[in-house]
């Protein structure tokens, strides 16, 4: 490739590192491969730091510290202070389990900019049947030990169809909790929660009423907390600019060293992704075919590639495309304009369906997969 074609590249300004794929949670919208199990061998530390150095000279900013679990890795101090030496802004995303005040300390003095912290209901039942393992109480408590060392708190509630209706307690939960930032982020359907969409599901109703209290609260809240409500890709009629296009800003690094273009790339047939122990990560991303397979708009069939919204939504997600109609490079079915665009209303016909049957949930841990029985009892207060 000619030099001057390779400074015209986009430059990886995000770096995703998926530093293993062990938790201690079983969580059946988890979004790691569903046979995650089988990549076992996991980056050693050295080759961490190779990857954080070699990223950062690409022109990566930011960093996202994610699992399965980050705090499984015992060298995560350590990684955070290479990164802190190299220029990078740091967000460890984490469930909070296998975390104390003292590890907290540890990554504020290690520079660690930046603490997401995730739950999984506003209720302890629901939370901790979701989480396979009970998390709710230490989460509260890891969540003061954030705001009390210092750091600006996000927390992240994944929404589906049996915590739907609990928004606002969890914006309640995140007033006292004192978060900074508060992603209601709706599941999207990669990795296990594709095998669990139809029970995840919630309904347009559901997402309606959740789109009102997200709005109020926005309101109530303006300049004191930011308040995010993420709609699930199949109730909008236009995809979202998935990672603003393939390969344009975007770098995932796997727990075995897999490079890919998003977190959820590695299920695409026909692809072979580069290792970061074969490759640098300069070749990555200039020079792998598979970087490129998708950059641009050559690529594109009809109809995105005569659509003026291909520069806003670049034909939308590659692996939702796989998933709905086993071609990445066909149009984004959640768009109306998506000749396969049935595929999404037959879906949530599916999804209506289960919510009658009460299909069951597929966890992580199989003997997680038990019906949800909800006790009578108030909801947990800080």
């Amino acid at each position: 490739m000619a030099g001057s074609a390779q400074n015209a590249r986009p430059k990886p300004l995000w770096l995703l590192a998926e530093l293993t794929y062990k938790c201690p949670l079983q969580c059946p919208y988890c979004s790691n491969p569903a046979d995650f199990a089988k990549y076992k061998d996991e980056l050693s530390t050295e080759d961490w730091l190779r990857v954080l150095r070699q990223a950062r000279a690409m022109g990566a900013t930011q960093l996202g510290l994610s699992g399965g679990e980050p705090l499984a890795r015992r060298d995560l101090e350590t990684l955070i202070a290479e990164a802190r030496r190299l220029g990078f802004y740091t967000n460890l995303i984490t469930s909070g389990v296998g975390m104390d005040e003292a590890r907290v300390r540890a990554f504020r003095e290690a520079g660690l900019d930046h603490i997401q912290l995730s739950f999984q209901a506003a209720t302890l039942e629901l939370n901790d049947y979701i989480a396979g393992t009970n998390a709710f109480q230490h989460k509260k408590e890891m969540a003061h030990a954030v705001k009390k060392h210092g750091f600006p708190m996000v927390l992240c509630f994944v929404l589906y169809r049996e915590n739907e209706d609990q928004i606002e307690h969890m914006l309640e939960l995140a007033i006292r909790l004192e978060a900074d930032y508060v992603e209601l982020a709706t599941t999207q359907y990669y990795g296990w929660a594709f095998l669990n969409r139809d029970r995840l599901m919630p309904t347009r109703a559901q997402i309606e009423q959740g789109e009102r209290i997200a709005h109020a609260y926005q309101e109530k809240m303006k300049g004191k907390m930011k308040i995010y409500y993420v709609v699930p890709d199949y109730y909008e009629q236009r995809p979202k600019a998935c990672m603003n296009g393939w390969g344009s800003i975007f770098l995932t690094i796997t727990p075995d060293g897999t490079a890919l273009p998003c977190h959820a790339a590695r299920q695409l047939s026909g692809l072979l992704f580069p290792n970061v122990r074969d490759h640098s990560i300069e070749w990555i991303w200039n020079d792998s075919p598979d970087f490129n397979r998708f950059r641009g708009f050559e690529w594109m069939k009809a109809p995105c590639r005569s659509c003026p919204e291909r520069f806003k939504d670049f034909g939308g997600c590659r692996c939702q495309a796989y998933m709905l109609t086993g071609d990445a490079a066909n149009a984004d079915p959640v768009c109306s304009l998506s000749p396969q665009h049935g595929l999404i209303e037959k879906a949530l016909e599916s999804a209506r369906e289960a919510n009658r049957s009460e299909k069951p949930l597929i966890f992580r841990n199989p003997k997680n997969s038990k019906p949800f029985v909800e006790k009578k009892r108030p909801l947990a207060r800080t």
